[in-house]
């Protein structure tokens, strides 16, 4: 004969380990669930990051106020590189804009650099150099305007950046850069200088991270966004 009770407490034990049961694979779920979020994160903030188009190679090149720069001296910094010269009627006044609202977007960000580079070194001497960046207002200790030997020149930009630059003379069709934002050219198609009026972003492992028309404004947000992302990576 069954002792009084014994269904009750049948049925409560039963309750107990049917709760526990439900504890332990709701935990379980939500570990899961927990596990998978966090993976959707990771891949989101992977697949946000700037993809990588090549290494720069190593460069030497003077500044206007004298010093010499260096891919070393970028190496651990964040980096946004554009072609221009000084005497430029086109869009070269207008990347210098550009780049002095970057500085002053960035003015916070202390890893960040900006680097100009002069096409047509054989005019733009450092002094000029100087009277240049003074017209943007440039943080000489993080704005550098560069000079050098032109076939140098020429080749880093062609090779090591990969931006179009066509020599004085040198007849070619505009149609050979892509859409017209891409270049900036002077004059007429066989104008004496030819080059590439988009901004380079360069990451602290001299890694080439992005290209972005600097005539165009949500090119520009976006290089502000990608540099945000590359401050962040380690």
């Amino acid at each position: 004969m069954a002792k009084p009770g014994t269904p009750v407490l049948e049925k409560a034990l039963w309750g107990a380990l049917v709760l526990v049961l439900v504890l332990v694979v709701g935990t379980g779920v939500r570990s899961v669930l927990r596990e998978r979020a966090t993976a959707r994160l990771k891949l989101a903030s992977e697949s946000a990051r700037p993809p990588i188009h090549g290494v720069v190679p190593d460069f030497s090149f003077s500044a206007g106020s004298g010093r010499r720069v260096e891919r070393v001296d970028l190496l651990g910094k964040i980096w946004i590189v554009n072609l221009f010269y000084t005497h430029c009627p086109d869009t070269c006044p207008l990347q210098g804009a550009e780049m002095a609202k970057l500085q002053a977007d960035l003015s916070t960000e202390p890893d960040v650099r900006l680097v100009s580079i002069t096409v047509d070194p054989a005019r733009d001497t450092p002094e000029r150099l100087s009277r240049y960046a003074g017209r943007f207002k440039a943080d000489l200790e993080r704005w550098f305007f560069l000079t050098g030997e032109r076939e140098a020149i020429h080749r880093f930009a062609k090779e090591g950046l990969r931006l179009p630059i066509v020599d004085p003379g040198e007849k070619v069709r505009a149609r050979t850069f892509g859409p017209a934002p891409a270049a900036a050219h002077h004059g007429q198609v066989s104008a004496p200088l030819v080059h590439s009026s988009r901004f380079v972003l360069v990451d602290r492992k001299a890694r080439i991270r992005g290209y972005y028309e600097s005539t165009d404004r949500e090119s520009l947000l976006r290089l502000l966004e990608d540099v945000k992302a590359l401050l962040r990576e380690e």
